[in-house]
């Protein structure tokens, strides 16, 4: 699963509950750089990490993938 920088943008400013803690990890760390500089440069770099994310762990993803599915 890829997102969308829609899904990105509302991941990023929105407060979502994930149950993997690495994924969460991830958003709050991106969360913190968008914050510092919510450039559309920026956007692209946290996009690119969560699919890097999502393509790596997919397998344990599961629940996360469905609340990311009804951004």
């Amino acid at each position: 699963m890829n997102i969308t920088s829609l899904q990105a943008e509302k991941i990023l400013k929105g407060n979502h509950a994930f149950k993997q803690l690495g994924f969460s990890m991830l958003i709050t760390r991106l969360k913190g750089l968008y914050a510092k500089d919510p450039s559309q440069a920026t956007m692209q770099t946290c996009i690119t990490e969560i699919n890097a994310f999502l393509g790596k762990f997919n397998t344990i993803m599961g629940e996360d993938f469905n609340t990311i599915r009804a951004l």
